[in-house]
């Protein structure tokens, strides 16, 4: 799911292509993308737009008569940008607002439609849609601790929790607590001060990073290949791939179509953390720190030579 530092690369781009542009027409696809009926899409058409913005993981756009169209990407929902002169693609899509600029599509990979499109009849019932999650660069530490120790809850939990902090979820969560080194299943309430400063550091320069990292590559280009595994990440989608701090293999937690992954070494003080579907099956054969997992590995693949000696 594309998190803070995309949904702001793809504002950004958008700001620069249909702010102050007139949208002609909105073609809607797919019946299943729009989960609101007044006001209708039709009213928008010959409107100019005046804004564009981030809601947490969504983004809206405001037109002049206070009239707002809010797109959530979901996990696989992508947007697509033609200029107005470009040979039209064949992309399939899910709906197509066509400006007076070009053509903005959004397209969703697999069979699953999670996207959504809703309209709005004004600013105030637009900001219903605003989970309450704060924005990171927008407070001070102590307002973080205060929210980050509201609830009890593990750290992982606590950052990707969209009524705590806005914008972050699996990914940059990864991210952040491996700048920190601190250990995703770490409960808030039991954080020092020290440990909530280092945290909230965390928070504003991964996610600092990734966005200027973002404008970078993409410059004036449109985004693309969105995607919530990026070259130069540190842990997140890097399972069993040396840390680029300490070399040790990166390892993970799964629980349904969740993924975290962390490195034992920088934080959680050599101990593994249990995988539910693994740590389950093998019970006491679960090794409990990174050293006797790769003691194992080790053993594991020295026995594995010996009864294979033609491939050594």
């Amino acid at each position: 799911m594309p998190e803070l530092p995309d949904i702001t690369l793809y504002v950004d781009a958008l700001i620069d292509r249909v702010r102050g542009s007139e949208l002609d027409s909105i073609h809607i696809a797919s019946p299943f993308l729009l989960r609101t009926v007044e006001p209708t899409v039709e009213q928008f058409a010959g409107r100019t737009l005046m804004e564009v913005r981030r809601l947490g993981k969504r983004i809206c756009f405001g037109f002049d008569n206070n009239h707002w169209l809010v797109v959530h990407l979901m996990i696989a929902g992508r947007f697509q940008w033609q200029d107005k002169n470009a040979k039209p693609r064949k992309a399939k899509y899910l709906v197509a607002f066509k400006f007076s600029t070009g053509t903005l599509s959004l397209t969703e990979a697999g069979t699953r439609r999670r996207a959504s499109l809703h309209c709005f009849d004004s600013e105030t019932t637009m900001l219903s849609q605003d989970r309450g999650g704060l924005e990171l660069f927008d407070i001070t530490q102590q307002q973080f601790a205060e929210r980050l120790q509201l609830r009890n809850h593990t750290l992982k939990r606590a950052l990707s929790d969209p009524t705590l902090f806005s914008g972050i979820g699996n990914a940059y969560s990864d991210e952040i607590l491996h700048h920190a080194r601190l250990s995703p299943i770490r409960q808030s309430q039991k954080m020092d001060s020290a440990e909530i400063a280092v945290l909230f550091d965390s928070c504003k320069a991964v996610l600092s990073h990734w966005i200027d990292a973002l404008k970078a590559h993409y410059g004036e280009k449109f985004p693309l290949k969105v995607t919530a595994f990026r070259d130069g990440m540190a842990v997140h989608g890097r399972y069993q791939q040396p840390c680029p701090v300490c070399s040790t293999l990166v390892q993970r937690i799964r629980f349904a179509n969740n993924e975290t992954n962390y490195c034992p070494r920088c934080q959680t003080n050599g101990k593994l953390l249990a995988d539910r579907s693994l740590s389950k099956l093998l019970k006491k054969d679960w090794p409990k720190s990174i050293d006797e997992l790769e003691e194992k590995q080790a053993t594991d693949n020295q026995l594995s030579k010996n009864s294979n000696p033609d491939k050594q």
